[in-house]
Formats: structure tokens, C-alpha cells, sequence
């Protein structure tokens, strides 16, 4: 199961990044010529194209085989059955373990997928703090 980005998140992204390619295309026909400065909006406008991409594809979160994956390129997971608490703070779930907490920010992630996210997490009978 994949838990999806809210769509204005992902939107935001590739608003950024056309405004940061039209800038770049202003400059690059209004300037005399361009210096390696410039090409800074091209690269910035890329990055966010990129994370646009990155978001749309891969997801926030997936839930497979037992195990919470966090979709960041260096992300990190946790399997369902070492989770000991789930704490809900301040639109965050910090999920604990005996090891390591992993925090899921929901503010970012889109209404359905929440609650397909609530319903997972309540069957593993943890106490929720």
C-alpha cells in the first residue's frame, strides 16, 4: 500500500520549479550574457522538477510485507511488529520501538491515504499515546 503526498504538496513543487525555469528564460533573453550565476535558476528550477517527479512517482509512505517505509532516497523504515507506541504530536505520528522512532509528518500527506494509514496502524494493537 502506497500513502500518497497531498496533491497541493506535489503541486507546490512544480509551481516552483516553472517559476524558477521562466526566471531563468527572462534572464537568458532580456541579459547580455549569462554567467554562471544564472544557470543557478536553471539548476534550481531542475531540482524542483526533480522532487516534483520523485513525489509523484514514489509516494510518501508504502506499507508492504510488514514493513513502514519512509520513500526519501536515504529514508528509513520499520517493521509493523517491533512498533511498541504510537504517539500523535503536533500532526505528527511518532511511531517508537525498542531501537528507533520514525516520525510521519501528516500535515503532507493526502486525506484518503491518511486514513488508509489509521486504519493499518490501528490493527497492530499498540498503545497510543
Amino acid at each position: 500500500m502506497k500513502i500518497a503526498y497531498k496533491k497541493r504538496h506535489v503541486i507546490v513543487n512544480l509551481i516552483i520549479a516553472l517559476v524558477w525555469l521562466v526566471w531563468f528564460l527572462v534572464i537568458s533573453f532580456i541579459g547580455e550574457e549569462l554567467n554562471w550565476k544564472d544557470y543557478g535558476w536553471l539548476g534550481f528550477s531542475l531540482m524542483y522538477l526533480l522532487v516534483y517527479l520523485y513525489q509523484k512517482q514514489y509516494k510518501y509512505l508504502s506499507i508492504e510485507k510488514g514493513v513502514l517505509k519512509v520513500m526519501y532516497p536515504l529514508g528509513s523504515k520499520v517493521k509493523l511488529n517491533e512498533i511498541k507506541q504510537i504517539k500523535k504530536f503536533a500532526n505528527d505520528y511518532i511511531l517508537k520501538t525498542d531501537k528507533e522512532e520514525l516520525v510521519i509528518d501528516t500535515r503532507i500527506i493526502d486525506p484518503d491515504s491518511l486514513s488508509d494509514l489509521n486504519t493499518e496502524l490501528e490493527k497492530l494493537n499498540v498503545k497510543w499515546v
